[in-house]
């Protein structure tokens, strides 16, 4: 298939999901619709659609190029004159404060690069969050009588059972179709990608499960889809160990059921995607974020969900980067880990004097500095302890200190983006500066 074609098909697919919202938005109009309804039909139909692009397209580049395309789109539609009364209101109607629709068009160009032409790691995920999703959410809103709470609101057992059985048929039915999986593992697999994505859906908030739903179904197959009976047993246990140890102590931290439960998730997808040295400058952020939190707590509504979020989204950034650079970037991901943590150190000592803050924050990046020399020595690849990425680090510590230990209180709103985006600055210049001269 010619470039030019396949560029004509990529702006033909958003013409056909702008079409398909205007379809929603008159049938919503002549038959009185809801707006949650309204934003699920678009969500299926664009799910369907998703499904199509490993052989709608014969090279990868349009795909991501139609991801981009529809970013743009979405964009356009949160606008107040399309989001209210246009047809930007079939996705933007709901009263709660969603980023859903932008999070669906990064999934699926992130579980497209990450399936990397496996037809089960790109088709189960898409297929559970097209159908599965919907069903929980039609099935909550009409038919739930037992709710649990969330940050957001409110869940329902009946929503969650529903996306359980779906997600296990649409498991069962992949994993049997388009793997060499053995049959009883089929099963106990199923099981576990149901319960899993069941869980991730229930605690996922301001459709953030748009992305965490097949981004982690996507990471748990890869990595455990080949894993024998007694690994996949000793693997469930542990996670159901985990949940219930960790929700008896969460109240000790100060922290919500479901707060508690996200944490649960989101270190067990850092200790699947990557060895174990990686996963301890990651989840030392979420410890250091927590007490940060108590010290001198942020504006933010639900702090410790957007840490989660910002780690979770930048490390899904990293693995993708690594994928596309062809060069590694754990080595540059435990940086932005140490700038991280840091920064919150700063920021829990805001309220005392400056040289306070600097000395402490200081201290703390000094004693980072060994642990993360330390821990990525332990990766193969690395070279032993290279001098620019000592100078590198230096600078990262050094613009954490700065900007945090000096002004404080520019991080008491969006604590969380800010921090990452700050932790990202050395580290993305470093790698970039290291692609390129490669």
């Amino acid at each position: 298939m010619s470039a030019p074609l396949q560029i004509a098909i990529a702006f033909a697919s958003v013409a056909i999901l702008l079409g398909l919202m205007a379809v929603v938005k008159r049938l919503a109009t002549a038959h009185d619709i809801s707006s949650e309804v309204q934003r699920k039909l678009v969500h299926v139909g664009t799910g369907f659609y998703a499904l199509t692009l490993p052989w709608l397209f014969t090279d990868d580049w349009p795909v991501y190029m139609l991801v981009v395309l529809t970013l743009v789109v979405m964009a356009i539609l949160r606008l107040p004159a399309f989001a209210k009364g246009g047809i930007g209101e079939t996705l933007h109607g709901v009263e709660r404060q969603s980023y859903g629709d932008i999070l669906l068009a990064i999934a699926v160009g992130m579980v497209f690069l990450l399936a990397d032409g496996i037809a089960i790691l790109y088709i189960l995920p898409i297929a559970t969050l097209t159908l599965a999703d919907a069903a929980a959410a039609l099935t909550g809103s009409r038919y739930g009588r037992k709710f649990f709470t969330v940050e957001d609101g409110q869940k329902s057992i009946e929503g969650s059972t529903a996306f359980f059985m779906i997600t296990l048929v649409i498991a069962m039915v992949c994993l049997l179709l388009l793997s060499d999986v053995s049959r009883p593992n089929v099963i106990l697999l199923a099981a576990m990608v149901a319960a899993f994505g069941t869980l991730v859906e229930a605690d996922s908030w301001r459709g953030f499960d748009n992305f965490f739903l097949p981004a982690g179904l996507l990471v748990f197959l890869a990595m455990h889809m080949d894993s024998s009976w007694q690994e996949l047993m000793a693997l469930m246990a542990m996670f159901v160990a985990a949940i219930v140890i960790f929700l008896r102590l969460a109240p000790q931290f100060g922290m919500t059921k479901h707060t508690a439960r996200v944490y649960i998730i989101a270190a067990f997808l850092l200790i699947s995607v990557t060895a174990f040295q990686n996963t301890i400058l990651p989840l030392l952020v979420f410890v250091i974020h927590a007490i940060a939190n108590r010290t001198n707590p942020c504006k933010a509504t639900h702090p410790a969900l957007d840490i989660v979020a910002a780690v979770a989204l930048a490390s899904f950034g990293w693995l993708a980067v690594g994928l596309v650079a062809e060069a590694n970037a754990l080595m540059f991901y435990g940086l932005m880990s140490v700038g991280l943590c840091v920064g919150l150190v700063a920021v829990a000592v805001g309220q005392f004097a400056i040289w306070i803050r600097v000395g402490v924050a200081t201290a703390l990046g000094l004693v980072l500095f060994g642990l993360y020399r330390l821990l990525m020595q332990y990766n193969p690849d690395f070279v032993q302890w290279p001098g620019d990425m000592t100078s590198m680090a230096v600078l990262a510590v050094g613009l954490m200190v700065i900007a945090c230990g000096l002004r404080p209180a520019f991080f008491d709103s969006h604590r969380a983006a800010k921090l990452t985006l700050l932790a990202l600055v050395v580290p993305g210049l470093g790698y970039g500066i290291k692609v390129i001269g490669a």
